[in-house]
Parts: structure tokens; sequence; C-alpha cells
């Protein structure tokens, strides 16, 4: 606390030889300097926290006017009146007394032996001892609080407390008290703290507040680089003094690194999964000690499914693992993952849904989400992982940008069309094999390639193909067998319609 010195401790020395003579109700205030001031009206030069020492040489004539004298003083917030008598007066005068008495301002008497210096001398060798033994009590207290650190948080803040003799509190980003020592104060205290938060940001560095009760509150925050955990918050009788704040420092940077901890750990946590997943990826065959470090990825069962990222470039897939990582890290789930270029392989449990696959992009910024496309595989024993990471990057290639994860299992039917390069594949084959058809049609007017189409789909089926052209079955064997002829192939063999189905289909 700021250092200074109760009026009776001055009182209290015995080679001074002072004498009380009234304001006895003001022996607690404290004393930060000494001057000697003569004026009439001093007070316009105090801030508070003085001994004024004087001979009344500049003192009112009236009544009224010494009593105005002192009260300026009062008001000025001086902590005591030293009267040297012997020179401009004999005694005390008594009217000052009394006003003394009614203001609570202590004055003494200074016998004429006792020069003012002696006084000056006393009290700033006392304030020198107060400052050393601060600064002697700081030196002590910051090895203790850095050894606490290695039980927690509330080991720091007990050192803090014993140190600065006030209450201490750490607060969290919502306001609400997380540790107190020696006990949470009143609630006048935590309520100012909420409305300070609320008013300035939970990023809010450092204030002081004043409560009505006269307590002061100094909140510190608690940050490392740009992350705030929280505030440090102080509640003390009077205002931390420079070696108070430097106490408060190193407390606060003593918790800003425990509670990094976590972060860090989880930070080499996921580097050390995502190395086991790239050399794995890499050597299938590595020990199994690689394959036991993933089993923390694999449900109950044994399986995972792969989540994969297209992202629009790499800086994108490193902002959607931190996203992810944040949601998992709400679950008490580890992230499990490697970045390949501008894509993201993500392992999850097997027994996870599509449902929580989605929920974890939920907190992606909207320009990058809008830019991701996301596949998600099917469940697959750990051991197989890579290959449930092709699964998902199939997927992948096949979702829509900002769409949720697209499942491989979910294209049935026409998966082989929703990928590109499969598409180009088909349309040649398709091309080469339905286009003497596609002239016949063009060149006669007639739909055999509708026919065909009906027939394959139909698996060969008359009756039903006919029913679906609304034609009798005999027109449509006369059509089949006009479709054989121009093909040059046999459509009772089951290869031959699955190709010729492929390439009807790619067809639109």
């Amino acid at each position: 606390m700021n250092a200074g010195i109760p009026v009776r401790w001055v009182l209290s020395q015995p080679e001074l030889g002072l004498v009380l003579k009234g304001g006895a109700s003001g022996l607690g205030r404290v004393i930060t300097l000494v001057l000697t001031s003569e004026l009439t009206e001093p007070q316009q030069w105090l801030s508070g926290g003085e001994l004024v020492l004087t001979t009344g040489m500049g003192l009112p004539l009236s009544r009224a006017d010494r009593s105005r004298y002192l009260e300026d003083l009062g008001a000025a917030g001086v902590a005591g009146v030293g009267f040297g008598i012997g020179l401009s007066h004999e005694t005390v005068p008594a009217d000052l007394v009394e006003a003394a008495d009614r203001l609570g301002l202590p004055l003494f008497e200074v016998p004429l032996p006792t020069p003012f210096a002696a006084i000056t001398k006393k009290v700033m060798q006392r304030l020198a001892e107060q400052e050393y033994e601060k600064v002697l009590r700081a030196s002590r207290a910051q090895p203790r609080m850095t050894r606490a650190a290695v039980q927690g948080v509330r080991a720091v803040i007990k050192e803090l407390s014993v140190a600065l003799s006030a209450t201490v509190l750490v607060v969290g980003g919502d306001s609400v008290v997380t540790e107190a020592h020696p006990r949470s104060p009143a609630a006048e205290i935590l309520d100012r703290i909420g409305e300070f938060i609320a008013a300035h940001g939970e990023s809010a560095g450092s204030g002081v507040i004043q409560v009505s009760s006269g307590q002061y509150i100094v909140l510190q925050a608690i940050s490392a680089g740009q992350t705030v955990h929280g505030h440090l918050a102080i509640v003390t009788a009077t205002a931390l003094g420079p070696v108070d704040q430097v106490l408060l420092g190193h407390a606060s940077s003593l918790l800003a690194l425990d509670f990094e901890k976590p972060a860090r750990l989880r930070m080499a946590q996921n580097h050390l999964n995502s190395q086991a997943i790239a050399m794995l990826l890499q050597q299938p065959g590595d020990p199994d000690s690689m394959w036991q470090h993933l089993t923390a990825a694999a449900d109950r069962t044994g399986r995972i499914r792969a989540l994969v990222l297209w992202c629009p470039g790499p800086e994108a897939a490193a902002v959607a693992l931190d996203a992810i990582d944040a949601r998992l890290r709400l679950l008490n789930r580890q992230l499990f993952a490697h970045v390949m270029g501008d894509h993201a392989a993500v392992l999850l449990r097997g027994s996870d849904t599509d449902e929580l696959a989605e929920q974890l992009l939920a907190d992606l910024p909207g320009d990058v989400r809008a830019t991701v496309r996301a596949g998600l595989s099917s469940p697959h024993p750990l051991r197989r992982f890579s290959a449930a990471v092709d699964n998902a990057e199939l997927a992948a290639s096949a979702a829509a940008p900002g769409a949720r994860p697209l499942e491989l299992a979910a294209l049935a039917g026409h998966a082989l069309l929703a990928f590109p390069e499969a598409q180009r594949v088909l349309s040649a084959v398709s091309e080469a094999m339905l286009q003497p058809l596609l002239d016949y049609d063009d060149r006669h007017g007639t739909d055999l390639i509708g026919s065909l189409r009906a027939y394959l789909e139909a698996h060969g089926q008359w009756e039903t193909a006919a029913t679906a052209l609304g034609v009798h079955r005999h027109t449509l064997r006369s059509r089949v067998a006009r479709i054989e002829s121009i093909l040059g192939c046999k459509l009772d063999q089951a290869l031959v319609r699955a190709e010729l189905l492929l390439a009807v289909v790619s067809r639109r």
C-alpha cells in the first residue's frame, strides 16, 4: 500500500517532546510529507497527507478566521498541524484547540528547543524505512509466489493477499469470481467489478475503482499475448503503491502462464496427433506405438470416421482446424487432424453423427465456410483410417461449397456422375457406344434411345418396359432387335446391359 505513517507515531517519539493539544480523534491520519508554512492560506498548495508545521506568524487575528484556517487545512486533507511555540505565540491558541477537536484534525505543540527540521528528518527517515521494508517484503514475496505457481491459481493469490494485506480475487471473463482469498467480498464490490468489465469489455487492461465504503478495487488483466483469461482484482483500504504494483504485475504474469498451460499442452498434443497421422499415411506399417497413439481417436468399437475439408488455401485450412479444435475442446476431446496443402483431414469417432460433423464447422468464419467443401466417410476400423480419408476425399470432391458435410453413401445411385473425373470418362464412353443409335434417331425421327433406356432400367423385363413406354411388348421387342442390329451387340448379356445403362444415364 502507499507509504505513510500515522500522526500518533510522530507524537510517540519522546526525543521530539511533542504535546497533543486537540483533534485526538484524528490520530490515525496518515502523513506522507512534512512541510513548513507561515502562509495565511496554504491549502491551495496542498494535495493531502501533509503534516503542516507553523509558528503561527501568518495566523489570522480573529477567532473566526483562525477557525477557518484549520477548516481549510482539514478540507485539503492534511494529516495534522504542528504549532511551534516560543516565537510568535507562547502557547497554542485555545480557539485553535477547540476547532481541532471539532474537526478531528490533530493539533500538537512543538516546544521551542525542537527544530522543525528534526520532525521532518524523523518522518522522512520513517517513510524511507517503510519503502525499504516494502521493497524487502516484495523481494521475499515474489519467489514465494513463483514457487506457489506450481500449486496453481489458488496458491498464488493467497501469497499475493498476504503480501498486500488485501483481498485478492480472480474474475473470469463473465465477471464470475473463480477464486478469492481470504474470502469473497461484499456484494457492492462484486457489482462494481462486473460494471467495470461490462463497460470496458473483457479485454480491459487495468483500472482503479473507489467504492462508497472508501475501499479501492484495483483490476489487472490476466493476459498472454492477445488472449485475456480474466482479471486479477485487489480490494484494499488504500491505493496501491509502486512496489505493490510490481507484486500485482508479477502475480498476473504467473496466473497468465498457469492459464496458458492447458492451451500450450493441447497445441503440443494436437501436433503429436498430426505427426502420428502423417507417419501412418506415408508408412502404414510403422510400429504399433503409432497405432496405439491413435486409439484415442476411435470409438469404443475401435472405429473412426474421416472428415475432409477442401479449402481455398492452406491459410483457410488452418483457420478451419482452429475452429474445429475449439469445438472439440468444449467436448473435452482431442483433435486428430492433418493438413495436406489446402486439404485438411480430421479423424472423428466412428459413432459420431453427421450432425456433429456439421456442428464442428459452425464456428468457421463466414467467408471461409462459404468456400469449404466437406466430405464425411462411413465408419471404418482404425487400421483402415487411410481408406476412410480417401472415402471422405471423394465425398468432398462432390460436395457443394458451404454445404453440410457430404457422405459418400448419400450418393448411392449417382455416385459416379457426381465426380468430374468419372463424368469425363463416362461421357467419352457414352459417345463412343451410343453415337450410331443417336445418328439413326436423327435420320429417321425415332426415339430408339428412349426405348433402350426404358428396357435397361426395367432390367430386361418386357412387360414393365413396354408399360413405361406405353407400347405393346411386341413393338418393344422389334425396337430392341433394331437397336441390337445398329449397335452390333446382344442385350441378353448382363455386362452389355450394364455398360449401356451407364452410357445412357451419363448423357444426362
